[in-house]
C-alpha cells in the first residue's frame, strides 16, 4: 500500500497525477512513482522519498501523455528502493501496474512465472500481477487477461493497470483496498484514486467500487463489472467535504489544525442528535434496527489503534449507563480466537475512522458470518464498513489528514456517548440522567475552547520534557484508556518510548522503572477514583519521578504532589475523556515539534491500514 491515482482525459496526466500524490502524502509512504502512456510507449519515473523528490525528477525528465497512473508506496515486501517502487512493468515494458494490498500467494505465482521465463526486477509481491497479466495476454485480449489474472490472486488489492494495446483505458479492480472513480467536469476526463482527497481538486462526483468489483475507465466513460467480468450498474455519489477542509490554513501542521477543530467536531457529531427535553439521543442511522437493539443483551466493539482505545472508553460508558455487558476486541485478534457469538442477543460495533481498516473489516465479517447484528461507527461515507453493516452512525469529523488521529478519536467518543444514551433510554436510564448527559454534551465545545486557550502553556511544558526518552501515563476507570491514548500519541509522533497504564497496575511492574529520569503523566481529575489516583501519585513521588498532572480546575491541593499541572474544566465523569485527551494531544504535538520532527507524517506509519 499506500496511495493510487489515475487519470485519462485531455490534460497532461503527469500534472494531475503528481497533484493527486501530493494530496495523499498524509497517508504515509516511503517511495513514489508515475507512468504515462504516449505514442504507444510507457514511460516511468520512480524515486525513493517524498513526492517532492519525484517532482524534482519529473522536472528534469517530464512525462508526456494524457493517460497515466501513479502510486505512493508504504513498504511491505522489499525495502524502499527505486526497483521496489511502483509502477511495475512486465518483461516487454508494455504493461504497468500499481497496487495497494498484499498478494498472499505471490511466492507460488512468482515461481510459476519464472519457470515460464518471466524476469522479475523487484522484491515486491505486486510485480507478480504485472507478469501474470502479461502471461494471459499472450493468448487473449488485455481485458480478458486482466480479469483472468485477478482471478488467480489470493489476498487484498486495489489495482490499476495500463497497457499499450489499450492506450486510452485504465483497468482497475478492488478487494479489501479502497478505490474510487471520479467523473470530471469535462465529459472526456475521469479519475481514479484510493482516497477521494486525491481528486477533490477536479471533481466531487464519484463512484465507489465495492469489494470484488472492477472497472474499465476511458475518455468515453466508466464501465463497472463484477470480478466475474459481468457488467454492473453503480450509483454516482457526491463527496460532502470541500477542498478547503484538506488545506492547513493558518496552522503549521495538519495535526494542530485538527486539534483546534475539535469544538466544531463536537457540534457536527451532535447536530440534530440531542433531544434535551426528553433526555434522548436521536440516531436516525439506527432507526431500522432499533427494536432489535432493544433485545440485545451483549455488545462487542471491534477496532484497532486509537479507535480501539475509543471503544475501550465506550465499554465503560455502555456498561455503567446502558447496563449492557460490553467487550472491546482488537480487530486483528478477534477472528483468530474463534469468538463465541449469540446471533439472537448480540450486536457487534465496528469502529474505524476510514471505514477501510483491514483487520476491523475482517473481524466484522467474522461476526456477521456468525449472525451478529452489525453496527458501523465510521467517519467516511461510502466506506467498506459503512456499506457492510446493517446500520450505523457517521461521526461527521470531516477529513483527517494528519496520520495520528485526534479529531476522529474525539468524534468517536462523542458518538459512543450518544449511543450510550440511545441504548440506555431503551432500558433503565432515567430521563433525568439522559438530560444531564445531553446537556453536558452541548456545552463541551466551550470547555474545549478553554483547554485550547492553554496551548502556549502546554508548549512550554513540552519543551521542558522534550529531552526525556521514556514516559509513563497513568489513569483510572474512564481515563485508563485515555492514558493509553496519550502514550500512543507520544510514541507515534515524538518517538518517545511511552507506556500507558491503568494506575492500579503500576505497582505490579512498571513502578520498577521509576526514577528521576522517568517522568509520569497522570490524569488526576476530580471523579470517583480521585483519591485512588492521589495515592498512586504518592507512590510515584516517593520514587523521585517527575510528575506532570492533568487536574480539574480549582484543584490546588494537587500542586503538593506534582512538578507541573495542566488544568481542565470539570464535566460529568462519563464525558471526562473527551476533555482530558486534548491536553495530551497538544503535549504530544509540541513534544514532536520540540524534538525537530514532523508530527503530520511519522515514520513507518500509514493513515489507513488496509493490509493485515
Amino acid at each position: 500500500m499506500c496511495g493510487i491515482v489515475g487519470y485519462v482525459g485531455s490534460r497532461q496526466a503527469q500534472d494531475v497525477l503528481v497533484e493527486g500524490l501530493r494530496r495523499l502524502e498524509y497517508r504515509g509512504y516511503d517511495s513514489a512513482g508515475v507512468v504515462t502512456l504516449h505514442d504507444e510507449d510507457l514511460k516511468t519515473v520512480k524515486t525513493v522519498g517524498k513526492v517532492a523528490v519525484l517532482m524534482d525528477a519529473l522536472s528534469r525528465t517530464p512525462l508526456r501523455g494524457t493517460v497515466g497512473i501513479a502510486h505512493t508506496r508504504w513498504a511491505t515486501h522489499g525495502e524502499p528502493t527505486n526497483e521496489n517502487a511502483h509502477p511495475h512493468l512486465d518483461c516487454r515494458g508494455t504493461i504497468a501496474v500499481v497496487h495497494n494490498g498484499i498478494i498472499e500467494n505471490y511466492v507460488v505465482l512468482k515461481r510459476e512465472l519464472e519457470s515460464r521465463g518471466h524476469q522479475f526486477r523487484s522484491e515486491t509481491d505486486t510485480e507478480v500481477v504485472t507478469h501474470l497479466i502479461e502471461e494471459y495476454a499472450q493468448s487473449m485480449s488485455f481485458s480478458d487477461a486482466f480479469f483472468a489474472a485477478i482471478d488467480q490472486i489470493v489476498g487484498t488489492f486495489g489495482i490499476a493497470a495500463l497497457c499499450v494495446t489499450e492506450p486510452r483505458k485504465i483497468f482497475v479492480a478492488r478487494r479489501g483496498s479502497p478505490l474510487v472513480l471520479g467523473l470530471g467536469v469535462h465529459r472526456d476526463e475521469f479519475f481514479i484514486a484510493s482516497d477521494p482527497s486525491a481528486i477533490l481538486t477536479y471533481t466531487r462526483d464519484v463512484i465507489y467500487l465495492e469489494d470484488d468489483e472492477a472497472a474499465i475507465v476511458s475518455e468515453n466513460g466508466v464501465e463497472t463489472f463484477s470480478l466475474d467480468h459481468l457488467k454492473k450498474e453503480k450509483r454516482v455519489e457526491k463527496i460532502e467535504w470541500s477542498l478547503e477542509e484538506i488545506e492547513r490554513g493558518r496552522f503549521p501542521h495538519f495535526m494542530l489544525k485538527e486539534i483546534f477543530e475539535q469544538p466544531k467536531v463536537i457540534v457536527d457529531a451532535t447536530r440534530g442528535r440531542l433531544d434535551a427535553k426528553n433526555g434522548q439521543s436521536v440516531l436516525g442511522g439506527l432507526s431500522d434496527v432499533a427494536e432489535r437493539l432493544r433485545d440485545v443483551e451483549r455488545l462487542t466493539i471491534i477496532a484497532c489503534g486509537s479507535a480501539h482505545l475509543a471503544g475501550a472508553i465506550g465499554e465503560y460508558m455502555l456498561e455503567e449507563y446502558a447496563g449492557i455487558p460490553t467487550e472491546i476486541e482488537i480487530g486483528s485478534e478477534f477472528r483468530y480466537r474463534r469468538p463465541i457469538i449469540d446471533p439472537k442477543r448480540e450486536a457487534v460495533i465496528a469502529v474505524s475512522q476510514s471505514g477501510e481498516t483491514a483487520d476491523t473489516i475482517g473481524a466484522l465479517r467474522e461476526a456477521k458470518g456468525k449472525g451478529a447484528l452489525a453496527i458501523g461507527l465510521v467517519n467516511v461515507v461510502g466506506s467498506t464498513i459503512a456499506r457492510e453493516t446493517e446500520a450505523g452512525i457517521y461521526t461527521h469529523a470531516g477529513p483527517e489528514i494528519a496520520v495520528a488521529s485526534t479529531k476522529a478519536f474525539l468524534a468517536q467518543l462523542t458518538v459512543l456517548s450518544l449511543l450510550t444514551v440511545f441504548l440506555g433510554r431503551q432500558r433503565s436510564m432515567s430521563q433525568a440522567t439522559g438530560q444531564r448527559i445531553i446537556e453536558e454534551l452541548a456545552v463541551l465545545p466551550e470547555k474545549i475552547e478553554r483547554i485550547l486557550a492553554q496551548n502556549d502553556r502546554i508548549k512550554i511544558f513540552a519543551k521542558k520534557y522534550a529531552h526525556y526518552s521514556s514516559a509513563l501515563f497513568l489513569g483510572r476507570k474512564y481515563n485508563a484508556p485515555v492514558a493509553l491514548e496519550g502514550a500512543l500519541k507520544l510514541k507515534e509522533i515524538a518517538y518517545v518510548h511511552a507506556e500507558g497504564y491503568a494506575a492500579g497496575e503500576m505497582k505490579h511492574g512498571p513502578i520498577a522503572l521509576l526514577d528521576k529520569s522517568f517522568p509520569v503523566v497522570a490524569i488526576v481529575t476530580k471523579d470517583s477514583v480521585y483519591e485512588k489516583m492521589r495515592s498512586n501519585l504518592e507512590e510515584v513521588r516517593a520514587r523521585n519521578a517527575p510528575i506532570l498532572a492533568l487536574a480539574s480546575e480549582g484543584d490546588d491541593e494537587i500542586l503538593r504532589l506534582t512538578d507541573d499541572v495542566l488544568y481542565v474544566p470539570r464535566t460529568i465523569e462519563m464525558l471526562s475523556p473527551i476533555l482530558n485527551v486534548i491536553p495530551l494531544q497538544l503535549f504530544a504535538y509540541h513534544m514532536a515539534v520540540a524534538r525537530g520532527l514532523d508530527p503530520d507524517r511519522p515514520r513507518n506509519l500509514a493513515k489507513s491500514v488496509t493490509v493485515e
